[in-house]
């Protein structure tokens, strides 16, 4: 049911509410104040903890695939969209007080990604093209970095994410090849302090630059990955995340095969990241490709036959609880049934309860 966006309570399995909407459901965000439902050409933004529709962005630009962007942080719930089909341009609007915060004019094509920090004051961009990604300041939109993902054209950038310290930022896109960028500025004293023959040939780039045209010095100052992954698939999605793992800065890679990558990244030298685990998502009668270069995946011991973390989660179906609300209407809210507690509205990041909930992955392993 396309049209129809069904909100549950994780651990208690019970349904908090349902909305039905005039077109398709695209995409659904949400942090712990403000849930976002986009459609092609309009935004509902409701209150999480009443679910009431708070307010209708309508006749926004066409936007087919749903992309927009909502803050993690929910003390300033910053959504980004589209704010022309034609360009990269990017509207950020403050979902707390409701109101149009900036107008960012990111890209030249049509946006295809978006991404916010844990904290919510860097937004990352990419256009259609796929080449260059670009990060701003939020609110102020303020250009900080502009990297070069590559040359080729016309490669559909699927995912951006920063790292829990904003350090780094990773893109994955339809190629063989994750990016890692390192958020760092480089100062002149840094320079100064390096007479190397790298910084001796940057030196001479970017002097060099100032006679050029601008579309060829913007390149020469466009920074490049500071890591790599280079997949064993090539043409399908993928979504890439950067966290840590035993204290241990960890790239993770879900591709559409079905398949977890986890990378060792090296916060210090950057380079080639080492494949170090591969998990398998949902059962399959194939059996995964091996990867190309690098270590393997670790071995993993045979272990009991467990259920997937799919399986542990998953509740029998039951009645809806509350009457279905239709979102178009301004004072739509959970009429009927449960609202969210209080009590888990405390401030910071959604936390896990302890290291017992994360999922089962080892017994999924290969």
């Amino acid at each position: 049911m396309p049209r129809r966006m069904n909100v549950y309570h994780f651990k208690k399995g019970t349904e908090i509410c349902n909305y039905s909407y005039s077109n398709s459901i695209l995409s659904v965000r949400l942090n712990r104040q403000r849930l976002v439902v986009c459609l092609e050409e309009s935004v509902y933004i409701h209150n999480i903890k009443d679910m009431k529709l708070l307010k209708t962005l309508l006749n926004t630009p066409s936007n087919p695939s749903g992309l927009c962007a909502l803050s993690v942080n929910h003390g300033n719930s910053y959504l980004a969209y589209p704010g022309s089909a034609t360009n990269g341009e990017i509207i950020v609007y403050d979902a707390n007080i409701l109101s149009t915060v900036t107008l960012i004019p990111a890209h030249d094509s049509p946006l295809a990604a978006l991404s916010f920090n844990a904290s919510g004051t860097k937004l990352a961009s990419a256009s259609e093209k796929g080449t260059v990604i670009r990060v701003f300041t939020v609110p102020e939109g303020q250009k900080l970095f502009e990297f070069r993902r590559g040359m080729k054209r016309y490669v559909s950038i699927s995912s951006l994410s920063f790292s829990g310290d904003a350090q780094f930022l990773c893109a994955s896109s339809n190629t063989e090849t994750v990016h890692i960028f390192k958020l760092e500025q480089h100062s002149p004293n840094q320079q100064e302090e390096s007479p190397t023959w790298s910084a001796y040939v940057g030196k001479m780039f970017t002097a060099a630059s100032t006679y050029l045209p601008a579309q060829v010095s913007d390149m020469m100052h466009q920074d490049r990955a500071f890591a790599t992954v280079r997949l064993n698939v090539c043409g399908q999605k993928n979504v890439c995340a950067l966290t840590t793992i035993q204290k241990l800065p960890r790239l993770l890679v879900a591709s559409s095969d079905g398949h977890l990558y986890i990378y060792n990244l090296d916060p210090q030298d950057g380079g080639d990241c080492v494949l170090v685990q591969t998990h398998r998502l949902f059962e399959v009668d194939e059996e995964p490709a091996e990867g190309k270069g690098g270590e393997g995946p670790e071995e993993i011991p045979p272990q009991p036959t467990n259920q997937s973390y799919a399986a542990t989660v998953a509740l029998p179906s039951s009645p809806p609880t509350s009457t279905t609300l239709m979102g178009y209407s301004e004072d739509g809210g959970a009429q009927r049934g449960e609202v969210i507690p209080e009590h888990e509205f405390a401030e910071g990041p959604v936390c896990l309860d302890d290291e017992n909930e994360f999922p089962p992955v080892g017994n999924l392993s290969n």
